[in-house]
């Protein structure tokens, strides 16, 4: 089960980094450094907890899900024992190694459906903890950058050629679990993965647009609007 957790860090696909340095500034910074925001998701305090928490909570799922991933193995070596043992014969049926293809693909498929239905609530589970840790990504990210003196953060896979002492993933961490020591694993009623960064990517477009010139100012709360 860890393996499947750090494996989800490694690729959080709900982790929403907003660009805070515009194109020109690459001409301009004097600090420039890396640091990569997946990995420093998976170190978190937060993200470590809750995976033990995870682990705990829905054993029985878990235990379910290996067990019969163990058994659905097993059904799928049968069928490619059966797609081999037709493929050298001297001269093998093309219908009937084409069946026993589509046979160990099926099963294959049908597999991973089922797997995956039996770990859902796990990884509902995951993906809420991701979304509390990618709302707070971009504050500790700036703070690191202020620590470190930085103006310019690029992704590790964007740079060719760097020193040892220019990745600041792990002042990222430091940050991260200074913000956030720990999240929540208990997934609210009808949550839905990547619902908080939405959230929050709203809240923020929404402050923006009352930030502008002439914006309206929003009704008290309570106040009816007024009609002509």
């Amino acid at each position: 089960m860890k393996k499947i957790l750090v494996a989800s860090a490694l690729a959080i696909a709900t982790l929403s980094v907003s660009p805070m340095i515009a194109a020109p500034a690459f001409a301009q910074a004097k600090g420039v450094a890396v640091a990569d925001v997946r990995v420093a998701a998976a170190r978190s305090s937060a993200f470590t907890t809750a995976s033990g928490q995870i682990e705990t909570t829905y054993k029985a799922v878990i235990d379910n899900q290996n067990t019969r991933a163990q058994t659905l193995q097993a059904e799928v070596n049968v069928l490619v024992a059966k797609y081999s043992e037709e493929s050298k014969k001297p001269t093998p049926n093309q219908a009937a190694l084409q069946a026993a293809a589509k046979a160990v693909q099926d099963k294959r498929q049908a597999a991973q459906t089922e797997l995956s239905q039996i770990g859902a609530p796990v990884d509902l589970a995951i993906a809420y903890v991701e979304d509390q840790i990618s709302v707070r990504m971009n504050e500790a990210i700036k703070a690191a950058m202020t620590a470190k003196k930085v103006d310019l953060l690029l992704n590790p896979d964007a740079v060719i050629a760097r020193e040892n002492n220019v990745d600041i993933t792990e002042a990222v961490v430091t940050e991260l679990n200074r913000i956030l020591p720990t999240v929540s694993t208990a997934v609210p009623a009808g949550y839905q993965p990547g619902q908080l960064v939405q959230q929050r990517n709203q809240q923020l477009m929404d402050a923006a647009r009352a930030a502008q010139p002439g914006a309206a100012a929003p009704a008290p709360a309570g106040t009816a609007p007024t009609t002509r």
